[in-house]
């Protein structure tokens, strides 16, 4: 079992194919106010705190996918945010194409892009709330060993 604790030595990094390291890297770099650590074939995007979450290496013939239903079916990373306008403002501006817009002014919903190399994400706001969350961890790690949950 993977674990995310510090010094345990786990780590989750999602990974993106891409015809243009650069242009992908320096993409999600932007978005989590990071910088990149370049190789000749993968970039490790590193968030502000250090945290390599990122990685993009290199696909020559990439395809990006025909979201939401064509091929090839791939992975799609949701950021959470508080302020959804400003994470827009700021993924268009590192060159993302909304997709998909969404109500800035409701309390919850979302919002479809694509990054340069064509991958699909989500901006979201309000759902779920960060209590919510805690709640629900709290929740799970009060349980009895072995209980199974729904």
């Amino acid at each position: 079992m993977l674990r995310s604790g510090h010094g345990d030595g786990a780590r989750q990094v999602v990974v993106f194919d891409a015809a243009d390291l650069e242009a992908e890297s320096t993409f999600w770099a932007g978005m989590f106010g990071g910088h990149v650590f370049r190789d000749d074939r993968f970039h490790c995007v590193i968030d502000a705190s250090g945290e390599w979450h990122v990685g993009v290496q290199l696909a020559p013939n990439h395809v990006p996918p025909d979201w939401p239903d064509g091929a090839p079916q791939q992975v799609h990373v949701d950021l959470h945010v508080e302020d959804p306008r400003a994470a827009h403002e700021a993924a268009i501006g590192l060159g993302a194409r909304l997709l998909q817009a969404g109500d800035f002014d409701a309390a919850e919903g979302h919002q479809v892009y694509v990054d340069p190399a064509g991958h699909p994400f989500c901006i979201g706001w309000g759902h779920p709330s960060r209590a919510a969350v805690a709640a629900f961890v709290a929740d799970r790690l009060s349980s009895e060993p072995g209980q199974q949950h729904a």
